[in-house]
């Protein structure tokens, strides 16, 4: 099954060297043991662009849809045997980006 790990942040800056290099390691980790399937950094909220197309006429608006102190900045899509085993590495990429995660099984 694969799992979305979503990176959740309420800083403003980047991840530091030290972190950058803790995520490699981790990245590789998921690599060499099977579990990576794909994972990027996302702009912060400033970059992002809302469009609503529910209506009669589309809208389109700077930012994100929600105003809020924290924010998605990154992500990992991993293939893991079961939710166990998802929020294991979901509890060692924690540590690795000195992020929260949050953990969603695609469908």
């Amino acid at each position: 099954m694969q799992y979305l790990f979503s990176v959740i942040t309420d800083k403003s800056t980047l991840a530091d060297p030290e972190e950058m290099a803790a995520i490699d390691v981790f990245n590789s980790r998921l690599q060499a043991e099977g579990y990576w399937v794909f994972a990027g950094g996302l702009g912060g909220p400033d970059t992002a662009t809302t469009i609503d197309n529910r209506g009669a006429e589309a809208m389109v608006t700077d930012g994100p849809f929600l105003e809020s102190k924290e924010y998605l900045i990154g992500f990992w899509i991993i293939e893991a045997p079961d939710l166990d085993v998802a929020l294991k590495l979901a509890t060692e990429g924690s540590k690795a980006c000195n992020r929260k995660l949050e953990v969603r099984p695609f469908l």
